[in-house]
Parts: structure tokens; sequence; C-alpha cells
């Protein structure tokens, strides 16, 4: 054999046994036993990001805050929407369908425009877009109507929703007539109902029905 193969052979070889050398004796210095008990323990709660989610787009009942909505301001929201439709009478579709007189409009039905199945299977359990639909729909579309294809993420704000749906609701020939206010007492009327009667008043009869 060549001798100067025999001699990179044996350069080769040398190098290789001074890099394990290193390695077995960096092992011996600087390797540590893992601790019998840990310092610190992060335990991530199952289920946690599920409950923030659920809490991030939790559906309120939007027919009190419709009464005191500003449409004014509902115009200004719809700017986040006017990208994917239009509003004025006889506007065309865009990617989502025409909105003139969306409120109480039968869900899916508007002509000219190709829904998608997501929506057209929620059409066939709910048959108009009231208050509560437009409501959840514009708060969380995809929970709402699982398999749409609208990809909007959504106006998470109550007071904005109400804002919104006002100004919806007044872009169509005859607006629909705005809700009545949730059955629920509210937290004043309720502390209203403890308070004793003023002074000169007489207190209400128990079991008495009101006068309709």
């Amino acid at each position: 054999m060549n001798s100067y193969v025999n001699m990179g052979v044996g350069a080769f070889l040398g190098t290789v046994f001074v890099l394990m050398s290193v390695s077995i004796a960096s092992e011996g210095v600087f390797h540590s036993e893992a601790p019998e008990k840990e310092g610190f323990a992060i335990i991530a709660e199952e289920g946690t990001a599920e409950a923030g989610g659920a809490a991030e787009v939790a559906e309120v009942d939007i027919k009190p805050l419709l009464a005191g909505a500003d449409a004014t301001a509902g115009a200004t929201v719809f700017k986040k929407c006017a990208s994917c439709h239009t509003i004025e009478k006889g506007g065309p579709n865009k990617v989502g369908p025409g909105l003139w007189g969306i409120v109480d409009r039968p869900i899916a039905a508007h002509e000219g425009f190709a829904y998608s199945a997501g929506m057209k299977t929620f059409a066939e359990a709910n048959k108009a877009w009231d208050y509560d639909h437009l409501s959840f729909f514009i708060e969380a579309p995809k929970k709402h109507v699982p398999g749409t294809a609208m990809g909007f993420a959504g106006v998470k704000k109550p007071d904005e929703r109400a804002n919104l749906i006002a100004y919806l609701r007044e872009q169509a020939d005859a607006p629909a007539p705005l809700p009545e206010a949730s059955a629920a007492a509210t937290p004043a009327a309720e502390g209203d109902a403890a308070k004793p009667a003023a002074e000169g008043e007489k207190p209400a009869v128990e079991g008495t029905a009101p006068a309709n």
C-alpha cells in the first residue's frame, strides 16, 4: 500500500480516536442526574382553551339592545361588511348576497346567489333572518351556521352588533318592527320590585293579576 495512503488512514483514525475520547470525557464531566423531584411542574388544564373560546363567542340576547341602538354608528360598522356585500336596493351580489331588506328575509333565498351547502341546510330548519339569527351569525358565522362559506371573523361586541342590525333594519322598503325586549327581568327591575312601597302608595295585593 502507498505510504501516503497509510499516513492518511492513520491520521483519520487518530482524529476519530481523539474525538471519541473528548466526547466520553465531556459526558463524564458535564452529565447530571435528573432530580428526584422537579422544582416546578407546569400542568395545562384540559378544556381551558375550549372554555375560553366559548366565552369569546358567548351568545347575547340582542333584543334589549336594539331599542337604544344607533343606526348611524351601525353604518360605520357596516364598512367591515362592504367588501363582500352591497346594501343598496337592487345592489348586485358580490362574494356574499346583497343585504337590502335582510331583516326577516327568507334564509338562503336571495335571487341569483349560489349559497353554500351549509347555509342551505341551515335554511331547512330556520326560515328567516330574524334578529336572533342575525346577531348570532354576525357574531360567529361558522359557529352559528356550520359549513357556511362566509370567512368573516365576526363582530364580537354586542353593542356594535346591535348598531349594525339597526342599520340593516333601516335598509328596506318597509323596515321590520323592532322586537319586544326580553321577558326576563333586568337586575334594575328586580331591584325596584324589591323596594318597599313609597309612603302614600298602596302595596300590590299578592296574587292579583295585572290589568290588561
